[in-house]
């Protein structure tokens, strides 16, 4: 289930791509796929060990090219261990609402991306996120959870301070809202109710299967309660401190 749309970020053969806070690896995957090579950082020891023997897997089963370059790193977003201008492509997928100094996150970002790279930023959209605030504070009130909100102007405003330039946006996820607003009303770690696990059974259905009626059902409900705002970005030479107007 990707969020951001790659042909959107320019992803081309052999570009370097840093996918921070990778998790489970969803995104690494298809730039692996896609013949970019791929670095996959995540501060969950779990999450890269997944995702490295992942990759192994995926090598073995000619998934991906035998030459393809795949690496996984443990790491601090806020401290990031490459150099300046070292990517041509990142991604930051469903990350930043969890920081609490994201503008030095996105400093990171936007540091090691070279100039004239292009970027995937995505977070919860504010509405549909409201109303999880809303309906449950076990949903964001957990070690690790959410710890804001962004409203669009506020996240490009910021992105800008950092030397990012946005050059194009959609929404994502329409069919999750819905789950995730269930979930809040019955508890966020109830997956035993009925409703619940009825939803999951369609979403999981619908990765799996992608059928055309979930996939028109995505195309109407993103733009009116897509769970995710995808924005992308690129460094200019000169862009540094600059904010960008909202």
């Amino acid at each position: 289930m990707l969020t951001a749309d790659y042909d959107i970020l320019g992803v081309k053969p052999g570009d370097l791509v840093l996918d921070l806070g990778c998790g489970f690896g969803r995104h690494a995957y298809e730039f692996a796929r896609r013949g970019a090579a791929i670095v996959a950082l995540d501060a969950g020891i779990d999450e890269v060990r997944q995702v490295r023997d992942t990759f192994g897997a995926m090598l073995d089963a000619n998934e991906i090219e035998a030459h393809a370059k795949a690496g996984v790193v443990q790491g601090d977003a806020l401290h990031l261990p490459f150099a300046d201008g070292t990517f041509d492509r990142v991604i930051c997928s469903e990350v930043l609402e969890h920081i609490p100094d994201d503008e030095g996150a996105m400093a990171e970002l936007s540091r090691v991306l070279s100039p004239g790279g292009t970027m995937a930023i995505t977070v919860p959209r504010f509405g549909p996120e409201l109303v999880n605030w809303a309906l449950s504070n076990e949903y964001h009130d957990t070690p690790g959870g959410h710890v804001r909100l962004y409203r669009r102007s506020v996240l490009t405003e910021r992105l800008g301070t950092a030397g990012l330039t946005p050059f194009n946006s959609h929404h994502a996820h329409g069919l999750h809202s819905p789950y995730w607003w269930l979930k809040c009303a019955v508890g966020p770690k109830n997956d035993d109710n009925p409703l619940v696990k009825a939803y999951h059974k369609l979403l999981v259905w619908d990765i799996v299967k992608g059928p055309k009626t979930t996939k028109v059902a995505e195309q109407i409900l993103s733009p009116l309660i897509g769970k995710s705002f995808v924005i992308y970005l690129t460094k200019t030479p000169s862009a540094h401190t600059a904010p960008v107007a909202s």
